[in-house]
């Protein structure tokens, strides 16, 4: 059972789980995308390994971009 599971919910939900602040302020906060069609991937290599890879962001130049496998050797948490 989690945190939220437990009725603390201190992030001013109402009783149906939505937001008592008024409306749908900042889009979809769930994690998942609305559904727009297929999203649009750009190739690139990983900056860890070399392997060529997709990613669904259009790179920034100057910033490193990882394939799933090196990723999660980069996260900060």
């Amino acid at each position: 059972m989690g945190f939220y599971d437990r009725g603390n919910d201190s992030r001013g939900g109402n009783s149906r789980g939505g937001n008592s602040r008024g409306g749908n302020r900042g889009g979809n906060r769930g994690g998942f995308r609305e559904n727009r069609g297929p999203r649009e991937m750009h190739k690139v290599i990983c900056s860890d390994c070399g392997v060529e890879t997709e990613v669904p962001f259009k790179p920034t130049e100057g910033r490193p971009v990882y394939c799933r496998d090196c990723l999660p050797k980069h996260r900060k948490f």
